[in-house]
């Protein structure tokens, strides 16, 4: 239906333009479209939908209509004076072709200058990896004392035993947990699932959880039983921003100074994995990676160690 519509407006509407709405309300109706249409996921929305917040700041009283590449060029350009890695920025082309593309669609603009926008070069980096006696400590660190410290433990275990990404931790549902065969399913970007093995450590938390503090959390939702394994103080879905945060504090409780995130369990179980002698293509399907170009990047931090390796014990390096 999408392209049949763009060929008609490419033959019949080639030089119509419907008139102006405000840019907010473009917006609004892009986001519609995700959802609807394109039946993207609602973490896909919100990124598409912060990406078009920051160019909505950045358009000011300018005409969509009126645009051409040198404009979009200068928003890189800004962009990268509001310190945007290079990654984030061409986050920001993708959603602006996307958005331009609609608005094309919607017969709201005849040119569509996003499509000339070439993606800033982007340099792969070295993810930061905690080390195996750090992932001791950290996860660890939930004390009992601590407010729910079985569930932070959990939360914790869960996301270096598995891999998973925030969102799915936050996703997984109870039915999808199955301590006894010691794995549970993961549903990742584009609703996939995946099998992902759980450890002794990992099954004994979320067993302690379960069995002692889950229950309590459950009695404080209203409605009927949550399908979440992990819950909020209030036995609602947890937010991935509570998450974020009680990886941050508990990061500082055990002294590691680095910048440390969700993300850093995911790294950390990826580069162990592969110390371990773990085959690549088995990291990948247990990461949901769809392609295993994304996963070559732990083999680069394999390739740092060895380097700092090589340099602190060769006797000529």
């Amino acid at each position: 239906m999408g392209k049949s519509k763009l060929r008609q407006f490419r033959l019949g509407k080639s030089d119509t333009v419907q008139p102006v709405e405000t840019t907010a309300g473009w917006r609004d109706r892009f986001l519609v479209y995700l959802r609807t249409e394109c039946h993207l996921a609602a973490n896909s929305i919100s990124a598409y939908d912060r990406d078009l917040e920051h160019f909505t700041t950045w358009l000011g009283n300018r005409n969509l209509s009126q645009l051409t590449i040198q404009d979009l060029t200068d928003y890189l350009s800004w962009l990268k004076e509001q310190e945007l890695a290079a990654s984030s920025i061409s986050r920001h082309v993708v959603s602006l072709r996307m958005f331009f593309k609609f608005l094309q669609l919607e017969s709201a603009v005849v040119d569509n200058p996003a499509d000339l926008l070439t993606s800033p070069k982007i340099w792969q980096r070295v993810p930061f990896v905690l080390s195996i006696s750090q992932i001791d400590r950290f996860l660890e660190a939930p004390e009992p004392g601590d407010p729910m410290w079985r569930r932070d433990r959990a939360i914790l275990e869960l996301m270096y035993a598995t891999g998973c990404r925030v969102s799915e931790i936050c996703d997984l549902a109870t039915s999808n947990v199955h301590l006894h065969e010691r794995f549970c399913l993961a549903e990742g970007k584009g609703s996939k699932q995946r099998v992902v093995p759980l450890g002794d450590r990992a099954v004994e938390s979320i067993n302690s959880y379960v069995n002692d503090e889950r229950p309590l959390l459950v009695d404080r939702n209203a409605d009927n039983e949550p399908p979440w394994l992990i819950l909020s103080r209030t036995g609602q879905r947890l937010r991935r921003e509570a998450i974020w945060e009680l990886v941050k504090r508990y990061a500082k409780r055990v002294g590691i100074t680095e910048e440390a995130t969700p993300h850093t369990l995911r790294h950390s179980f990826a580069t162990h994995l592969l110390a371990g002698g773990a085959d690549l293509r088995l990291i990948q399907e247990m990461l949901g990676h769809a392609s295993i170009q994304t996963t070559q990047i732990y083999t680069q931090v394999q390739t740092g160690k060895l380097k700092r390796i090589h340099q602190e014990f060769h006797p000529r390096a």
